[in-house]
């Protein structure tokens, strides 16, 4: 044991001493090194940033504080004893409404934008002006054109493709009329609604509605502004992100079940490290083929490394998982660490959940920080712009780089904690039903006879009020311990595959029942989907199974939760998954908390509007007994044991 000048002492953690307050960061080893690392470094993280900001703002916790004219800031005192409205007249429930809407707003508008890049490249290729990219995947683009309700037949797979992407891009901007994904849904849910209003119509025109509704002196309803917000949610849902993980598989495949690794030891001592990094995986795709280049494989040879290796962090690095197996170095909260290891060439970004923080950090040590989205730059980069003309010439200028910055790693600040492991990944809807035979069958009469007690879809991010990966993965055992088949996509995949939730043998930590359905299938107890616009893969099978058995989704012994959510993203994702029909349960809280209207209805009215609603519980074991308690209550009403 070793004490710190501080006071503070080790913990003995598997042969490894820690710092109490290190180790309560994080369960995972790795990023517990990595953490200490950069306090000995003087290393800033975002840990570090969070305890700054302590305490945080109560109004902006509670939702009261209203920025939307110039007239404020106005804030509500939650006490009642100073202000209850804003300069215009606003109360609290009115701001909090208003508040969630644009959260919800943003959010979309982040997964459908990500959605109109994929599509417009697959316009281009289509056009012969992306050479780079091809039809990966025949089967599912003949398979969309028809739902679209496109010919053919006598056609080449790039014309209808072309017709596919015009139409697809028409879902954006169209003005009245419906979402074509939206006739994946059960037919009452459908109805349900239709008569409630909240069919969504164009994406953008429901995000735009939005930014209007909550401009000054428009829309001052608490349920009319929410239900907005579920109607944007499902543009989301059942549009933007659906639309991205169907053009993604056209054009990069179809993911199947595959074998990688996963957590900071994946990155090498002895080769060129590129970590994609952001959600978009329109280069990382030329990335992942551009390091495999003869040319450059000499190049790194001549600089002294052994080869190139391609990890991911994020939603990126899921996209490259799940379909080329490329290793993920991290979650969200551990793209800092990644660069603390020292061993990093170059971290490439695109858009989303990247922090600024890096440009800083990176200058610390050699890594070289390469902003890639012409509409996401952040200081000290290297702007490489991409476009999809030159698609791989830029990523091979962009490894070139990282390979010629091999020769500057430091190697006194270099320290790759040695965890790392392995998993099984790749399972979209299409290779859970192939694995299934064909059909949702085996998996409902498994459900039926009890042997699998429900469905538990849980995704997210991380979140420094959370002790890293503690909420994922303890809220993941005690599903699977009950019998439940969990879901799962975005940093909770990553966080379940570090924990060795996402192999085969982790049916060991599973109940009986669950146990010996994934012994004979070979599959993991846990079901690494993909992405967090890959939450439509969810969609996709929960209406396949509720189609199957003549229900609404909301009938289906399934639950939902985001243990360590934080971006308005899954805002987003929470309004369209309880408007699709799916208790949810959130780790974090969100700011409605100043609005005892919004409150109630999202906790507890939304279940007589739209059949479930969304329930707040921070400790996952907790949050777990609310999914199966709700799992329970579904299986009774299917008459079910």
């Amino acid at each position: 044991m070793k004490v710190f000048a501080d006071g503070s002492i080790f913990m003995l953690n598997v042969g490894y001493e820690m710092k109490t307050e290190i180790y309560e960061k994080s369960i995972d080893l790795a990023s517990q090194k990595m953490l200490q690392k950069a306090e000995e470094e003087g290393i800033e993280t975002a840990w570090d940033r969070y305890e700054k900001q302590l305490p945080q703002c109560s109004f902006g916790q509670l939702g009261v504080c209203c920025r939307n004219c110039n007239m404020g800031p106005c804030r509500i005192d939650p006490f009642g004893e100073g202000a209850q409205k804003g300069i215009c007249g606003a109360t609290a429930d009115i701001i909090v409404a208003r508040n969630f809407l644009r959260m919800i707003a943003a959010g979309a508008a982040a997964h459908s934008d990500h959605a109109r890049d994929a599509v417009l490249t697959f316009k281009k290729m289509s056009e012969g002006e992306a050479g780079s990219y091809r039809i990966k995947d025949e089967a599912k683009l003949l398979s969309l054109a028809s739902e679209y309700g496109i010919p053919s037949e006598g056609k080449s797979l790039e014309e209808v493709a072309g017709k596919l992407a015009d139409t697809l891009l028409q879902e954006f901007g169209k003005q009245d009329g419906h979402l074509q994904c939206t006739r994946r849904v059960p037919e009452s849910r459908l109805k349900l609604w239709a008569e409630l209003g909240i069919e969504p119509r164009g994406i953008d025109r429901e995000i735009v509605e939005c930014m209007h509704r909550t401009h000054i002196g428009v829309d001052n309803d608490a349920v009319h502004i929410l239900l907005q917000g579920l109607r944007t949610g499902l543009s989301d849902g059942w549009g933007g992100s659906m639309i991205a993980t169907d053009v993604q598989d056209v054009l990069f495949g179809t993911p199947q079940p595959r074998r990688s690794t996963v957590n900071l030891g994946v990155l090498s001592s002895d080769k060129v490290n590129v970590i994609v990094h952001g959600h978009e995986p329109i280069l990382s795709e030329m990335i992942v083929e551009a390091a495999e280049d003869p040319e450059l494989l000499k190049l790194a040879e001549e600089k002294g490394a052994s080869g190139i290796n391609v990890a991911g962090i994020c939603c990126t690095g899921n996209e490259t998982l799940m379909r080329h197996g490329t290793p993920i170095a991290g979650t969200f909260l551990q793209q800092e660490l990644a660069v603390i290891t020292g061993a990093v060439e170059a971290m490439v970004v695109d858009v989303q959940c990247v922090m600024p923080s890096l440009g800083e950090l990176t200058g610390c040590y050699h890594t070289k920080f390469i902003s890639t989205s012409p509409k996401a730059d952040f200081p000290n980069t290297v702007r490489m712009e991409f476009h999809e003309n030159r698609a791989y010439e830029t990523a091979k200028e962009i490894v070139k780089i990282a390979v010629e910055n091999f020769p500057n790693r430091v190697p006194e600040k270099v320290t790759i904690p040695e965890e790392k492991q392995e998993c099984m990944v790749g399972f979209s809807a299409e290779a859970i039903l192939s694995a299934l035979g064909g059909s949702p069958d085996p998996l409902i009469e498994a459900i039926k006879g009890g042997a699998v007690r429900g469905i538990g879809a849980v995704v997210g991010c991380n979140n420094v009020k959370i002790k890293h990966n503690y909420g994922h993965v303890n809220l993941v055992k005690e599903l699977i311990k009950n019998n439940v088949l969990v879901v799962t996509t975005g940093c909770n995949a990553i966080a379940c595959a570090e924990a060795g939730l996402l192999l085969p043998e982790a049916s060991e930590m599973a109940g009986d029942g669950l146990k010996a359905v994934c012994k004979a299938l070979g599959i993991p107890p846990v079901l690494h989907m993909g992405s967090c616009v890959d939450i439509s893969r969810i969609l996709v099978l929960a209406s396949a199974i509720a189609n199957r058995l003549g229900v609404d989704i909301s009938d289906l012994p399934a639950a939902g939760a985001a243990p360590e959510w934080m971006s308005e993203k899954a805002v987003s994702i929470g309004a369209y998954v309880v408007s699709s029909g799916v208790f949810t349960v959130l780790g974090t809280i969100p700011a409605v908390l100043g609005s005892q209207a919004v409150t109630s209805l999202l906790t507890g009215g939304l279940n007589g509007v739209v059949g479930a609603s969304f329930a707040v519980e921070p400790d996952p074991l907790k949050a777990a007994d609310l999914m199966l308690e709700h799992i329970d209550e579904k299986r009774k009403a299917l008459g079910l044991n």
